[in-house]
């Protein structure tokens, strides 16, 4: 009895296609749409590759001060130089930039956590709340968040620590995530399953915990990596300018040190290296 090639194909085993491989494809075409989440994981992994290699190239001790001699031009030994502190830059900022990092962390962490609280609130329940939400959004976004932070900062009239930084980056860091992710509980509170525990008296509470939130992790995780990288340009941005810390080698107080010592007017990184004795 012959078989035919559709009853072969048939009785053929079906490859099953590994649930790793969909999840990766899944998230490239999502990196693919939001080009912001591929800048801020390069400039985290960029950061992260800096300190790591960063260490075996340079002696971090030479960060302290009087550590060598100052105001070196950058040379074969010091390739940025040196500030007035007798501190060796290039050490200054991979001894920094955790420093920096860290003030990325905790002020995305605390800007994605209070807008996401906000966006599942004010967009599962909608009403009045969901309008001055969308409100006060919309028109705090309106206005470039970097001024914002520095008329935050000169009000305080305080040296800032990075911890307190981290916090004033954290105050407008959530506007960003709670637009973003209310759009997306807006799209997924009208899905048939999430009705259909409204019908069954599940609470509201419990329907964010164990309906909504697992479903919107991806785009947590993604506005998570968007609003640290975030948060370190703006840290950078307000520390070059001179809003930081003084006693705190961060990456952006670094910069800022590396205009005070006139390296860039002076012309040292312009003129190429010069030899060390």
């Amino acid at each position: 009895m012959s078989v035919t090639v559709s009853e072969r194909l048939a009785a053929a085993p079906v490859r099953q296609r590994s649930p790793w491989l969909d999840a990766g494809a899944s998230a490239l075409s999502y990196m693919r749409r939001n080009p912001t989440l591929i800048y801020g994981t390069l400039l985290l992994l960029v950061l992260i590759l800096f300190v790591v290699i960063g260490g075996f190239l340079v002696d971090v001790k030479d960060a302290r001060a009087l550590s060598v001699r100052p105001l070196q031009e950058p040379s074969n030994r010091y390739l940025l130089g040196s500030d007035k502190q007798g501190r060796d830059m290039l050490a200054l900022m991979v001894a920094g930039t955790p420093l920096t990092l860290r003030i990325g962390l905790i002020a995305g962490f605390l800007g994605v956590t209070i807008g996401a609280v906000v966006a599942f609130v004010s967009a599962y329940y909608g009403g009045w709340l969901d309008a001055v939400t969308r409100v006060v959004v919309d028109t705090a976004l309106t206005i470039p968040s970097l001024m914002l932070l520095i008329v935050i900062v000169v009000s305080i009239k305080t040296t800032l620590t990075p911890d307190q930084m981290a916090l004033v980056i954290a105050s407008l860091a959530w506007l960003s995530p709670a637009r973003v992710i209310r759009s997306q509980v807006l799209t997924i509170r009208e899905r048939s399953y999430v009705q259909l525990a409204k019908l069954s008296g599940v609470s509201g509470p419990e329907i964010i915990f164990k309906e909504l939130l697992p479903n919107l992790l991806p785009y947590l995780v993604a506005t998570m990596v968007t609003a640290v990288s975030g948060a370190i340009l703006a840290s950078i941005g307000l520390e070059v300018l001179g809003l930081g810390s003084l006693d705190s080698p961060t990456l952006g107080m670094t910069l800022y040190w590396v205009n005070y010592s006139a390296a860039i007017i002076n012309g040292w990184w312009c003129g190429g290296f010069r030899r060390s004795s």
